[in-house]
């Protein structure tokens, strides 16, 4: 099984989420905060806390916290939109 600490997961993170910003930090020894930002601008897009994760995790692991990040960002609906909305 392809094992990867928590610095090398959070690269393959990086990479992924690229041209967004994505920065992530243990918050307790088995939980983290993920973020995703604009990069030009550094506004945060989207910030999780909670995310189940380990100091040494799996490759499938890594895919699983992929998957949940990108899940919220599908759900997630920019302000300007839900300002003009009402």
């Amino acid at each position: 099984m392809n094992k990867m600490t928590f610095p090398n997961a959070c690269q393959v993170m990086r990479w992924h989420f690229h041209p967004l910003g994505f920065e992530a930090n243990m918050d307790a020894p088995r939980s983290m905060v993920a973020r995703l930002f604009d990069r030009s601008t550094g506004e945060t897009l989207l910030a999780i806390a909670g995310i189940p994760c380990m100091a040494i995790m799996a490759a499938s692991d890594v895919e699983r916290i992929i998957e949940a990040v990108e899940a919220e960002l599908e759900a997630f609906q920019p302000a300007p939109l839900l300002r003009n909305a009402s």
